[in-house]
């Protein structure tokens, strides 16, 4: 016969289990509906050091940032994030410089 004693000590363990099981099954829910993750990339805008971002707006499919230089310059990177690079810059004319 069991005694009590092994009993409770069977029941506990059998809780354990069940915690353990349902927490792994949250978590393989969560990272399958989470799509996993996305990688993580590090890219540079290829600006001089002290350049320091101004403002950032979303252009189609590119990010526009706005940097302003230490030099005083101010400019709009386009940076395309599918491919991790610098796509174009745009550099507005001071005013009177064409004419």
């Amino acid at each position: 016969m069991v005694s009590v004693r092994a009993l409770k000590w069977l029941v506990a363990v059998m809780g354990v289990l069940i915690l353990a099981g349902t927490v792994t099954l949250v978590a393989v829910i969560v990272q399958r509906l989470g799509g996993g993750g996305a990688a993580v990339t590090t890219a540079g805008l290829g600006q001089p050091a002290g350049t320091r971002i101004a403002g950032l707006a979303a252009a189609g499919d590119h990010l526009a940032i706005w940097v302003e230089r230490p030099d005083g310059q101010g400019l709009v990177v386009l940076f395309d994030p599918r491919r991790g690079r610098v796509a174009g810059e745009i550099r507005p004319a001071l005013r009177g410089a064409a004419e």
